[in-house]
């Protein structure tokens, strides 16, 4: 034993000098060529204050023992044990660094809405510094309205607010692809924190957001990807590129958004996409099956339009879009899911339920064939009195239509009678 703590002298001579760092027996086990004395207590706080000679000391044991990881033979007990001596250490390490301290459980800082974390996930990662949370032993909360994680020590460093804030009080997208100003009219510095940056990565590379069109710093953008709208819109294209933090987080909180109104947008995208001309069709049928389910007792109590409830804006227009209805079109699974709703919505008005049959319409001017709906494919809705007719039998511009021609008829009647009466 007393050997092999001469092999191992700086770990030795650390635990010796400092045992108030760990707590539990030492092993005598002939086996074992080190021991650090940890043991169940091995992440509570350490009792006393500490200078900058002990993270030495304890930097010079981690190394040590890097090096007897390297010299024992793999996958041997002794190896696995030292690597979680190891582990226990670099722990140590960083509670010496960063100590824990009493927090509250939420914080607001520039509109974020901080929440205190309880996870012990080691995974996360602090979106203001770009470094590990390690939150075993550290303190990190996360924004409730835009996910932005961040250290506790951290916090107080924050210079942009909540994207949340951004989406309630400007939810529109830019619609110009990649709207670059250049780095000059950045002033050499991320478009951000400020921090200087350039092309040639000196002091720090100058990476640029495929949204904003802005160059930004390596802690402000990751080189994450996502779909830009703008993209999307003009070229109908799906590729994902490279956005900032900020950007990421705000596309995230838009993408089911109903902000595209595309007629305005780019109208000819309806000319060269038969998806979105497919999907449009459905939406307006869907709409004139609405005010059926509306008077309909059988269709409020089974709730059919929830079937709709995370698209609530194909029961209110037929004209806005998100960009994740977009996506859900280029992809297919939007006309897949619509035709099954557009087909239970239909079944039901036709065929299950006897109060909407009654709401059908006859043909008047064949006065042949089944009952009519205003969504059968093959019928014409007049757009004054919206009868509906056999698209053979009605033409918009041509033919007069028998319901306003009655209304109008009746409309002089009692004009006349009126008159005739003395009424005024």
């Amino acid at each position: 034993q007393d050997d092999t703590h001469k092999t191992l002298s700086p770990i030795s001579l650390f635990l010796e000098a400092k045992p108030e760092l760990f707590s539990g027996p030492k092993t005598h086990n002939s086996d074992r060529t080190m021991d650090l004395g940890l043991a169940e207590d091995h992440f509570s706080r350490p009792v006393g204050s500490f200078v900058a000679s002990d993270i030495e000391q304890l930097k010079q044991a981690i190394g040590e023992c890097k090096k007897l990881i390297l010299e024992l033979p793999e996958h041997s007990e002794r190896q696995k044990d030292t690597v979680v001596k190891l582990i226990h250490l670099r722990l140590k390490l960083q509670e010496l660094k960063d100590p824990e301290e009493d927090e509250p459980n939420l914080r607001v800082i520039l509109e974020h809405r901080f929440s205190k974390e309880k996870s012990k996930s080691v995974k996360q990662t602090c979106d203001k510094c770009s470094a590990i949370i390690w939150g075993l032993i550290q303190t990190w909360y996360t924004c409730t309205g835009c996910y932005y994680r961040c250290h506790s020590k951290c916090m107080n460093l924050i210079t942009k607010p909540c994207v949340r804030s951004k989406v309630s009080h400007q939810s529109e997208y830019e619609l110009s692809i990649c709207p670059e100003i250049g780095l000059d009219r950045q002033d050499y510095r991320c478009a951000e924190c400020r921090t200087p940056i350039s092309l040639r990565g000196v002091p720090t590379e100058a990476r640029q957001c495929d949204y904003t069109g802005q160059y930004y710093c390596s802690t402000c953008h990751w080189n994450d990807t996502a779909i830009v709208p703008a993209r999307v819109i003009h070229n109908w294209e799906f590729e994902p590129r490279k956005v900032c933090r900020s950007s990421l987080r705000y596309l995230a909180l838009m993408m089911s958004r109903p902000v595209l109104k595309l007629k305005e947008i780019n109208p000819l995208l309806f000319n060269f996409v038969e998806e979105l001309v497919e999907i449009k069709k459905l939406r307006q049928d869907i709409l004139l099956m609405k005010p059926y389910f509306l008077t309909c007792k059988e269709a409020m109590e089974a709730r059919l339009l929830l079937q709709l409830q995370d698209r609530q804006h194909f029961v209110e227009n037929d004209d806005m879009y998100s960009l994740q209805d977009l996506i859900d079109i280029s992809s297919g699974r939007l006309s897949c899911s619509l035709t099954e709703i557009h087909t239970i919505f239909a079944k039901h008005i036709k065929l299950d339920c006897e109060r909407c049959q009654a709401k059908g319409f006859v043909c008047e001017l064949c006065k042949e064939g089944d009952i009519l709906f205003p969504f059968d494919s093959h019928t014409s809705v007049c757009q004054d009195c919206s009868a509906v007719f056999h698209r053979d039998c009605y033409y918009d511009n041509s033919t007069t239509c028998p319901r306003c021609a009655r209304m109008t008829e009746r409309k002089q009647d009692d004009e006349e009678l009126t008159e005739s009466s003395g009424i005024k």
